[in-house]
């Protein structure tokens, strides 16, 4: 019996690190793909991962994950020829696409055919035979067109070589390479939507394909590298005419009015003046909202949610969404150990909980595609908000905090259903808003840099006293629920059925929302794990998803004022992104080397 039980967990221990090992090829293999290609959205139009065990001729085996093919026919004439397609056609948005084939065994006479071919194209026939397939053949050295007539073109290649297929999808041409050299331009004039085929006709034939799932022989990113730069000259170069004088003042005025939008207040007024421009914003509107972002992104949704109540009453009242969307954040928060209500209650946050980044961002845009762990982030104000730390938190003792779970069949008030329990009255004076500018000089603190601190920063803070305990503790101790105090545990779980209350209020009053409850069970999630920062959802508690909760509410308070709910210089941006887009689907290649990013770094 000691004998099978072993031999059970030897089982179990060889399953599970061969699934360790896939997931860790997996992560390589979209990695290198990202690098590759960072301007294709296989959301949209996926890249060619494997061959595919559909769109193949009968002869043709697969294995090792559909990428080693071998030929399993009777090879006696051309017609016992037999190709593979890709899973996917190659993307225009790649600009210059690249996959290699291992030649593992020669077969008995080396009929074999790499190249592309157009969906529909017959299989029971090799690479370059017939219209829309190209190939070129190991056993004579020759690339088929079209036709079943070949060309000189390359050697033979035969057991051990590896062969390239690049695709240039700029200037429509491809050329092969054998063991890391180029063997020059094979075809040119190539249409749009070609896939990665590969064709074998004689017994004992296999080869192995590789579509980014290893680094290639061939350096195909200093060949990317030579295109980046052919196209960015070309952009560089484009007229532009007596018009610079007016290109230039309307560039000012976007970017005055970003940084007004943004709240960089100093940075704000001093660019206004040096560019003869008017603020069309009050300082003080500007330093609310200024102190509402940097409570935001300093993880203090608690005091943000009631600050904002107090700037601006009516305006969560007539956004219960915003208002959910608000009091989801603080529920991670809480869970992170850093919103002051469990601050405040004796939780010892690291400051790695606790801590956001101040370096900049780049600049993202609606059509910017978000990584697979930062799935709220999808449009480019995630990306334009002031990036502060909060070195000091306003106690506020939740004992002092009635909650009011909201009544059924009524209207929804904000002070009904605060989770944080009724509201404060006592209205934010200047004073308040200038000492948070003091010690957050456009919304950064000392010990960040975002570009934005107008020649100063601060090098004291004076943290308020239920903060000054943790503030000291190493950065490297462990991340503990709520900040590991157990009074700040049991709020957490009382806030949140407070949460699920007002969850089904809305329901009742509003109707279903997918997007509100897919957010509160993601946020809910968390406490499946023992460890939710290294979790399945754990990416809720990174500080970078404080940035579109922190943009959304900044623009919910913008359109108070009248004020666009994006800057001009956003939109700017975002129309680019576009524009890409709909350069890759229409199938011009150049929009991989065009990007946005590239001229806003």
């Amino acid at each position: 019996m000691s004998g099978q039980s072993t031999g059970c967990g030897f089982l179990m221990s060889v399953v599970v690190h061969g699934d360790s090992a896939l997931n860790e090829q997996e992560k390589e293999l979209n990695q290198r793909l990202r690098q590759l290609y960072p301007a294709v959205n296989e959301n949209e139009t996926p890249l060619p991962r494997s061959w595919s065990p559909k769109d193949k001729f009968s002869y043709i085996g697969l294995s090792q994950n559909n990428l080693r093919v071998h030929y399993k026919g009777h090879g006696k004439t051309p017609k016992d020829a037999a190709s593979v397609r890709a899973t996917h056609p190659i993307p225009a948005a790649c600009g210059v696409y690249y996959f290699e084939v291992k030649i593992i065994s020669k077969g008995r006479d080396g009929y074999m055919g790499i190249g592309l071919s157009a969906q529909g194209v017959n299989m029971n026939r090799l690479p370059g035979w017939d219209k829309h397939s190209y190939g070129y053949h190991g056993d004579d050295g020759h690339s088929f067109c079209s036709s079943g007539t070949g060309q000189p073109y390359g050697p033979t290649f035969t057991t051990g070589d590896v062969i390239g297929c690049c695709v240039n999808l700029i200037n429509n041409t491809c050329f092969y390479t054998k063991n890391g050299h180029s063997l020059g331009i094979a075809f040119t004039d190539l249409p749009p939507n070609l896939y990665p085929t590969v064709g074998l006709q004689t017994p004992g034939e296999v080869v192995d394909a590789n579509f980014g799932q290893h680094p290639f022989v061939f350096d195909i990113e200093d060949y990317m590298r030579e295109w980046r730069t052919k196209i960015q000259a070309q952009i560089d170069r484009f007229p532009i005419g007596d018009r610079e004088g007016e290109w230039q003042s309307m560039i000012q005025k976007m970017v005055a009015s970003y940084l007004v939008h943004h709240s960089y207040c100093a940075t704000a007024e001093a660019f206004a003046k040096s560019t003869d421009q008017a603020v069309h914003e009050e300082l003080a509107s500007i330093k609310n909202r200024q102190k509402i972002q940097k409570l935001v992104l300093s993880g203090r949704m608690g005091e943000a949610i009631e600050t904002t109540q107090q700037l601006y009453p009516n305006l969560l009242e007539r956004n219960p969404d915003l208002l959910f969307m608000l009091k989801v954040r603080q529920f991670i928060e809480m869970v992170n150990g850093t919103d002051s209500e469990v601050r405040c209650l004796g939780g010892r946050s690291p400051k790695s909980q606790d801590s956001y980044p101040g370096s900049p961002r780049p600049f993202s845009s609606p059509g910017h595609k978000a990584s697979s762990s930062q799935p709220y982030l999808t449009g480019f104000d995630s990306n334009c908000c002031n990036g502060v730390t909060s070195s000091k938190s306003h106690s506020s003792s939740p004992h002092s905090h009635k909650s009011c779970p909201p009544a059924a069949g009524s209207t929804l008030p904000v002070s009904d259903i605060s989770i944080n329990g009724s509201r404060s009255q006592q209205p934010i004076t200047s004073n308040d808003v200038d000492m948070e500018v003091d010690h957050f000089t456009n919304g950064v603190t000392e010990s960040s840099s975002n570009g934005f601190l107008n020649g100063s920063s601060k090098h004291t803070a004076e943290p308020d006293d239920c903060d000054a305990d943790m503030e000291v503790e190493s950065a490297q101790s462990k991340r503990q629920l709520c900040g590991g105090s157990q009074a700040a545990i049991e709020r957490m779980i009382h806030f949140g059925r407070e949460l699920q209350s007002m969850s089904e209020h809305l329901r009742r009053e509003c109707g279903k929302n997918s997007a509100n409850k897919k957010m509160l069970k993601d946020a809910f999630s968390l406490l499946a794990y023992s460890d939710p920062w290294n979790s399945p959802v754990g990416y809720q508690l990174d500080s970078i998803q404080r940035e579109p909760v922190c943009s959304t509410l900044n623009s919910a308070i913008l359109e108070t004022h009248n004020l666009p709910k994006q800057p001009p210089l956003a939109q700017a941006v975002g129309q680019a992104a576009q524009c890409l887009a709909i350069m890759a689907r229409t199938g011009s290649g150049s929009c991989a080397f065009a990007s946005v990013d590239d001229y806003l770094h």
